[in-house]
């Protein structure tokens, strides 16, 4: 006698709990889902992915819409203002400016470390 037989499985009281084993839900969705794959698990599948956007969609929007409120627009007088104290730039006078330095003496000049930090010594 083989391991396995081919008959499907049947309880072996179909009376338990009123119901027989052919009429449960499971048993029901399972030989449906032999008939028709997609209508059963393809077609739920995308619905979700579908659902699932409609819904993040709000959540996205209030994302940017509170970026947008933390970085606002410059009113037309303080973008004027921006400037009042700068000094206008000239290309030559910057170069001649730059030119005048004596870029062939300097010296190397340590920067103070902080208390406990490693100062880069090997020694």
């Amino acid at each position: 006698m083989p391991t396995f037989s081919r008959r499907p499985f049947l309880p072996s009281n179909p009376t338990s709990h009123n119901t027989s084993f052919p009429t449960l839900l499971a048993s029901r969705y399972r030989t449906s889902m032999q008939k028709h794959p997609f209508l059963l698990f393809g077609l739920p599948f995308i619905v979700t992915i579908v659902a699932g956007s409609f819904f993040l969609t709000p959540a996205t929007a209030l994302r940017y819409e509170k970026y947008d409120r933390k970085v606002q627009r410059m009113t037309q007088e303080e973008a004027m203002g921006l400037g009042k104290d700068r000094r206008k730039v000239d290309l030559n006078e910057e170069y001649y400016r730059l030119a005048a330095k004596d870029l062939d003496n300097w010296e190397n000049k340590r920067v103070q470390r902080f208390e406990g930090e490693h100062d880069g010594i090997l020694g």
